[in-house]
């Protein structure tokens, strides 16, 4: 059984820093598309960062710069390390496998996690 277990999420001062984290259960991350998604209030799901199984990373340009996505194979987890966080950053973060081809759009990954919270108070 596949299961995404995300944490790490709080409530940070703008210009403050917070690490997720996404460990994997039933699935090797080594080998799958890992992405983190968000959704803030009344605003739909949106990518932030993707790490592909050749290690490349992708980013939304709004997280550009600030936002580092990362794995640690050993401990089938994926990290998103965020910096320099804004108030516009507050939103339910999730973790997701990529599970169809094409655009990294919600419906193209699935195993989504519970999600966690972030709030960046401004």
């Amino acid at each position: 059984q596949v299961r995404l277990v995300e944490s790490g999420g709080g409530l940070v001062q703008a210009g403050g820093s917070l690490r997720l984290s996404c460990a994997a259960f039933g699935l090797t991350i080594s080998i799958n598309t890992m992405g983190w998604f968000r959704q803030a209030p009344g605003k739909q799901r949106e990518l932030v960062a993707k790490i592909s199984s050749d290690g490349n990373p992708n980013y939304a340009d709004s997280v550009k710069g600030r936002f580092t996505i990362s794995r640690d194979n050993a401990k089938n987890t994926v990290y998103l390390q965020m910096n320099s966080l804004k108030a516009e950053d507050t939103a339910v973060y999730y973790c997701a496998t990529k599970v169809r081809p094409g655009g990294d759009v919600p419906s193209n990954y699935n195993y989504w996690g519970q999600g966690t919270q972030v709030t960046v108070s401004s």
